[in-house]
């Protein structure tokens, strides 16, 4: 249950999506999978009380969005696609006319061959 200064934590794990990634002649030729797990703050209150998916956040508008974004882009370093990532999400929150009141995001990038980058992020900058 969420307070006003503690909101509620939705968790998507394992996002995996292959896209282009890495500065290596060799890393620029082939599409690496990544995997991305997106933790967000959101006040669920009114959907626990409605049970109306209408007020709450869209998981799976935000994980499609994720994908596709990752899955569309190339990108020469992990920080850029994390950085692109935070970009992409505020607009991908909402569910019809109702939106979660999302603020704050912290997700992981996994590289399948590579490094892992952690952001915590805040969605009003």
């Amino acid at each position: 249950m969420s307070s006003d200064s503690h909101p509620d934590t939705i968790f998507l794990r394992d996002l995996r999506v292959e896209t282009i990634v890495g500065l290596w002649d060799w890393e620029r030729k082939i599409r690496q999978t990544v995997s991305i797990d997106l933790e967000m703050g959101a006040d669920i209150r009114k959907a626990a009380g409605t049970d109306s998916i209408d007020d709450t956040l869209n998981y799976k508008s935000v994980a499609k969005r994720v994908q596709q974004f990752v899955s569309d882009s190339e990108f020469l370093l992990v920080e850029t696609m994390a950085e692109k990532i935070a970009e992409t999400i505020p607009s991908s929150i909402c569910l019809g006319s109702t939106c979660a009141s999302t603020n704050l995001v912290r997700f992981v990038v996994h590289g399948m061959s590579a490094c892992t980058f952690d952001v915590t992020g805040n969605l009003d900058d």
